[in-house]
């Protein structure tokens, strides 16, 4: 029998496959994992939906593959477990089919992002009737039944597919910038190259970025805070957070500053649902904090920064960091953000404009801190400045509100109240 890749989750249908645990002749038990996958921006590993010995590896690392394809073969074990239920919508009932069967060999029809044409596609009549009516190849549709064998259901997940391709230039019409064809060029004639391939995260980050900053009219706020007591406070209960087993950075300070700015300026605490025309201000606050790996940027998210201590926010950034850069961050700590901070002051960038993580509306990019001169009550002194840049959603924030929610973290960084800090 198969092993076959389970549904991954809502919009998820592909992953590239980045390591294989078993080998030819193992024994595996059910719900034993198999494979790792990266899907999107996280890691998952994948178990076996039944117990045997592996007798085919149908996958390698860096193969992608899709729902519903095979990945390993096994033999003398049980029949496979129900697949897990997935958070998706109730799909309306097959079509009844007549159950005079087909004369036609049965064809091994592997899922793929672009289903590759087969020779002989299994179908019933009504299904074949149905696909010259609709002008479908049924060579370009996967079957889930045994053998390969096309259904209803088969149809309505591929006319869905094609939606969803259908998406973007219906986006275009609409205003949103469609995306341009990619044109290959042979930079060769001019000199040596290296090609080397897109990763399947650094192509998520791409068409993220993309999107975003061509679906939102991004304004940037620049400003400077005055990070020295700030810094101060830091040296002070670092000690004590060391004896915690916890390095403190000033990031978590931020975060707490960050927290009650935005209870004061919901809006920056919101998405707009364009579907419905309306803004969604969310009353929790989970906060995306972008982490800079050898793959890429991943941006793994807090939840509840506004119920935890200092100490709790501190612990629970050095966890998720750690997790992101060895790519063990699940999916689901991926989702729910609803600001996002970006920190490049530890790699020496000054001011910059971030790029907003949509749905959200804004983003705050800290760059380094720097001993500058300032006038303060008519004396020049030594502080630690450190560049701040606030990009926002134009279509939500007006200018007005975007200087007033930075004098209000400005204000709340510089003005950090020292019991937020101790353990």
């Amino acid at each position: 029998m198969d092993v076959k890749l389970p549904k991954l989750g809502e919009g998820a249908d592909s992953g590239v496959v980045v390591n294989v645990f078993v080998k030819e002749g193992d024994t595996v038990a059910r719900d034993q994992a198999i494979l790792e996958l990266e899907n999107e921006k996280a890691v998952a590993s994948i178990p076996s939906t039944a117990a045997g010995v592996v007798t085919k590896i149908h996958v390698k690392a860096g193969d992608k593959v899709s729902v519903g394809q095979r990945l390993i073969s096994l033999s003398g074990g049980n029949e496979p477990a129900p697949a897990p239920a997935a958070p998706t919508a109730k799909r309306a009932a097959p079509a009844p089919e007549p159950e005079t069967p087909t004369a036609e060999p049965a064809a091994d029809v592997e899922e793929e992002e672009i289903p590759r044409p087969v020779a002989a596609p299994v179908a019933s009549p009504s299904i074949r009737k149905l696909a010259r009516e609709l002008g479908i190849d049924l060579a370009r549709v996967r079957g889930s039944e045994a053998g390969g064998r096309i259904v209803m259901g088969d149809l309505r997940a591929y006319l869905a597919r094609l939606q969803k391709a259908a998406v973007r230039p219906k986006a275009a019409a609409a205003g949103v910038p469609a995306k341009p064809i990619a044109e290959s060029i042979d930079f060769s004639q001019w000199g040596s190259v290296t090609k080397k391939p897109l990763s399947q995260l650094r192509q998520v980050i791409a068409r993220r970025m993309w999107e975003s900053w061509n679906a939102i009219p991004h304004v940037t706020q620049f400003d400077d805070a005055d990070f020295t007591r700030l810094n101060e406070l830091r040296k002070k209960y670092a000690p004590a957070y060391e004896k915690k087993g916890v390095k403190l950075t000033l990031t978590p300070l931020v975060l707490k500053a960050l927290v009650e700015t935005l209870k004061k300026h919901p809006i920056f605490n919101s998405s707009l649902d364009e579907a419905a025309q309306e803004l969604v201000i969310k009353e929790y606050f989970h906060i995306g904090i972008a982490v800079d790996t050898e793959q890429g940027l991943i941006v793994p998210v807090i939840r509840h920064a506004d119920k935890k201590s200092v100490l709790e926010l501190a612990k629970e950034l050095e966890q998720l960091a750690q997790k992101a850069r060895e790519r063990k961050v699940t999916a689901e700590e991926l989702k729910g953000g609803t600001f996002t901070i970006t920190n490049q002051g530890a790699i020496g960038s000054g001011h910059f404009t971030p790029i907003i993580n949509k749905p959200e509306v804004a983003i705050l990019g800290l760059g380094r801190g720097a001993l500058k001169p300032v006038v303060r009550d008519g004396k020049v002194e030594v502080r630690l400045l450190t560049p701040l840049g606030l990009s926002y959603d134009h279509r939500v924030i007006d200018g007005g509100a975007a200087a007033r929610f930075m004098v209000d973290l400005v204000k709340a960084l510089q003005d950090f109240k020292e019991e937020m800090a101790k353990i």
